[in-house]
Parts: C-alpha cells; sequence; structure tokens
C-alpha cells in the first residue's frame, strides 16, 4: 500500500521541473517535502489519543535581482503549480531589495546519508498500541501512574533549484517520552529516547528506568546549595551543552554577538577554550544519527570538527557572510556527536566519593549570551552519591551554569548515547559527564 503523501524521487522531479518550467523569474528555488506522523499518547495508565497525520508542502522561492518572493502550497495539479509560481514572482515584485541577497547556489552533488530505515517507515498502529500497553500495564503493577508520548514519522525530503540543483531524500525516525509518578505524586521518573531506526528501540528498557527513578526518588531529603560534583546523565548534558553549540556561527561572533565573540573584533576561531577531553563535531553520514546532506540553503553538509582537543576548530559561515569575509561558507550542521569513553553512569557512579546524580535539566534560560549563563532546574531524579553508591534522593535544585565552565571541570565522561535536546533543534550523540564544582543556586519543590 503506498504510504500515505509519501512520494518517489520521480513523482518530486516532475513537480518540481514542472514549477521551474512555469517561472519567469531570474531564479527559482523549490523545497518539496511531505509524509506522515503516527502518535499514540498516553496519561494516568490510559490511552488517551492516537492517530496519523500527513501533509506534503511545497515552497516556492524566485528573485527578480535582489527582489524575492516565496509562496506556499500543497496543491500539485498543474493549474495549481503555475497559480504558486506567478504568485510567488507578483510577491517579488512588490518587494524591497535585500541588502543580503544571494544567488541560488550553483550545482550540487549530495552523498546519500542513512535517514532512512524500513523498520521505522513499517510502525503501524499495533507498534503503537503495544509501546502504550507495556508502559501503562508496567506502571499499574508497579502501583505507579505514568503518562507519555509516541511519534514516529515516514516521509521525503526534495529541493531543486533552475541551477540544475536536485536532491532527494527519505526520513524516518521515532521519539518516546514517559514519566512516571508515584500515586502519592512525591516521586518522579522520566526517560527519553530518539531513534531513527525501530530496532534500536525498546520500550521495556526506558519505561523500567523511568519506573526505577520514580519508585528511587520518593522521600527526598533538602541538601544544601552550593557547588558539587555533579554526574550529568546525557538529556541533562544535552540540553546544556546543545544551548552553546547553537552560537558557533562566525557572523555574531564577528559581530560581539556571542562567547565566540573576540575584544576589539573578530572571533575566537583555533583557542583553547575546554578541556582537552572534549572533542565534537558534525557528521551527516554517521550511522546512529544520520541526516540529510544538505541544509537550508541547499549547500552540501560535510563532517565537520567542531571542538578539536578542546580547541574551537570551525565556525558555520552563512554564503553572504563567508563572502563578505572572502571565505568559503558552510552549511549548517543538522547532527552533534560529543566523543566520549565506554564508562556507564553506574560506572561513573562508583567513581565518586561525594557528588550529585541528575536525570533532567528543565526550564533553561539564557542568563547571559557573553557567557552562555544558564539557568535552570533539575527534574525527576536527583540524588546524592556518597563512596560509589546512591545514597538517597534529594530535593530538586535550581542551578545558575555555563556549558563553558562545565566543559573546562570534567573529570570522567561516559558512553555518548543518542538524544534529541529539548533546548536543541538536531539529534545528538552525546555521553554522561562527571564535572567539579556545579553551581547549585537554590532548592526547588517541584518533583
Amino acid at each position: 500500500m503506498k504510504q500515505l503523501n509519501q512520494l518517489s524521487q520521480e513523482e518530486a522531479k516532475r513537480i518540481c521541473d514542472k514549477v521551474m518550467s512555469f517561472s519567469k523569474a531570474d531564479e527559482c528555488n523549490v523545497q518539496l517535502g511531505g509524509g506522515s506522523t503516527g502518535n499514540i499518547r498516553f496519561a494516568r495508565n490510559a490511552v488517551s489519543t492516537s492517530g496519523v497525520i500527513g501533509d506534503t508542502q511545497l515552497v516556492v522561492a524566485v528573485a527578480f535581482g535582489k527582489k524575492q518572493g516565496i509562496t506556499t502550497i500543497n496543491e500539485f495539479d498543474d493549474a495549481s503549480l503555475e497559480k504558486v509560481v506567478r504568485r510567488a514572482e507578483d510577491l517579488a515584485r512588490l518587494a524591497p531589495e535585500n541588502p543580503e541577497f544571494m544567488p541560488a547556489v550553483s550545482k550540487q552533488s549530495f552523498q546519500a546519508s542513512p535517514t532512512f530505515h524500513q523498520k521505522t517507515a513499517d510502525i503501524d498502529p499495533e507498534f503503537r498500541a503495544e509501546v502504550a500497553a507495556y508502559a501503562v500495564e508496567a506502571c499499574r503493577k508497579n502501583k505507579l501512574i505514568g503518562a507519555g508520548f509516541f511519534t514516529d514519522n515516514n516521509g521525503f525530503s526534495c529541493i531543486a533549484n533552475s541551477n540544475g540543483v536536485f536532491g532527494f531524500q527519505r526520513q524516518t525516525g521515532l521519539d518516546f517520552t514517559c514519566t512516571v509518578r508515584t500515586e502519592d505524586g512525591r516521586g518522579s521518573g522520566w526517560v527519553k529516547r530518539s531513534i531513527n531506526d525501530a530496532s534500536r528501540f525498546d520500550v521495556r528498557e526506558a519505561v523500567d528506568v523511568a519506573m526505577d527513578k520514580a519508585k528511587r526518588s520518593l522521600n527526598a531529603k533538602a541538601l544544601e546549595p552550593g557547588r558539587y560534583t555533579v554526574i550529568l546523565e546525557p538529556a541533562a548534558t544535552s540540553d546544556l551543552i546543545g544551548n552553546m553549540l547553537g552560537n558557533f556561527d562566525a557572523r555574531q561572533a564577528d559581530e560581539g554577538r556571542s562567547f565566540l565573540s573576540k575584544k576589539g573584533g573578530g572571533n575566537r576561531l583555533g583557542e583553547k577554550l575546554f578541556d582537552e577531553q572534549v572533542n565534537i563535531w558534525a557528521d551527516p553520514w554517521h550511522p546512529e544519527i544520520g541526516v540529510l546532506p544538505w541544509d537550508g540553503a541547499m549547500l552540501p553538509r560535510q563532517r565537520t570538527e567542531v571542538i578539536k582537543n578542546g580547541r574551537v576548530n570551525s565556525l558555520e559561515y552563512s554564503r553572504f557572510w563567508a563572502q563578505k569575509k572572502q571565505v568559503a561558507p558552510m552549511a549548517s550542521h543538522g547532527n552533534m556527536i560529543m566523543a566520549g569513553t565506554d564508562k556507564t553512569t553506574a560506572e561513573l557512579i562508583a567513581n565518586t566519593k561525594k557528588g550529585v546524580l541528575v536525570t533532567r535539566t528543565w526550564y533553561i534560560r539564557l542568563v547571559d549570551p557573553q557567557s552562555v549563563l544558564l539557568t535552570g532546574l533539575t527534574r525527576d531524579g536527583t540524588f546524592y552519591i556518597e563512596n560509589g553508591k546512591i545514597m538517597y534522593p534529594i530535593k530538586n535544585f535550581r542551578f545558575n551554569e555555563s556549558p563553558i565552565s562545565m566543559l573546562n571541570n570534567i573529570e570522567e565522561i561516559g558512553k555518548p548515547v543518542i538524544i534529541a535536546g529539548d533546548e536543541v533543534p538536531y539529534q545528538m550523540l552525546i555521553p554522561p559527564m562527571k564535572v567539579r564544582d556545579f553551581n547549585f543556586t537554590s532548592l526547588s519543590d517541584a518533583v
């Protein structure tokens, strides 16, 4: 059976070619994408909603000189395609000139990346129901209350322009979150899994983690705020580091708007700002978290060392800023991978004399962009460690901390896992880590 809103490469190319044949503008750029997203939601140990949503959308951008017009449509007969092109051209003629306009990119080559997995594409209502059923029944048996959301997507992305650019690729992925509370509401556990390949997803493992955290977080004790050695699980690490990685943009740095700005002008490319253990890179062809081999500007992505042995190794350059600075443009990254070791979180705990284990950070806000000082809360399982063992649950903290300082205070790094942080727009392969002098500023009554 044909997948909902799923076009083949030939069908997508026919639409793109037809759009460009209608265009009378100096240039025409086309983005076409669609597919379906299935979901199931449960709360208070009962399924509340489920369904499948599908859509396909065409974005047409044309230009006359430096005047641009952009329109969208989800109808694909010839009359509709011509109508959307004419509308874009009318808007372009009315628009003021864009002083930062860049002409359409020349023809590019894109190396296919592993964004499609058949096991994920094959997910059906029965699969989703089994995920929710296990979570609900496991929580009931353990006298716990579970809530969660499972989504899976199966779609395609296509780009083309009047200079001969064409790219087409299918994509799949799934996300699962589950929050488990004790019946009295005093204990809470949480888990998140973001995976491209459904064969790597184990709902039992995930739900069991959340239930264990909920049961162990009962009767939390208050610990004085202050600076502690902290073990951050990957979900906590990704949200903090993700806020920093979004600033690796050359223009922001050159214009004095980021922590990578140099006093007096310029940026800090090449400077050592982190512990030597810190190595972070982007790789569209990573087998576990592959992303599209092009970015929103139709530039080909490449494997890029972002931080190497603690040094700022590269910055993203938009086409406009690259031209201004007379350097090669760099495509925006679609994923981030941080090097780690084979150590588990349990091994990091075993090597800790005194410290705090943080399951998750939440409600993160930027305090100071020049230092990337962040404030936020711990939640869903925070524990006190002594002599290599978790001794008891503790009340949650508010923290004020910068990921820059954090990455200079590393004591140990664990094994990277896949996670999509709530605060970042891309998937990450990120390890748990033990850091010293993490700054907890006050207590929080939330669980």
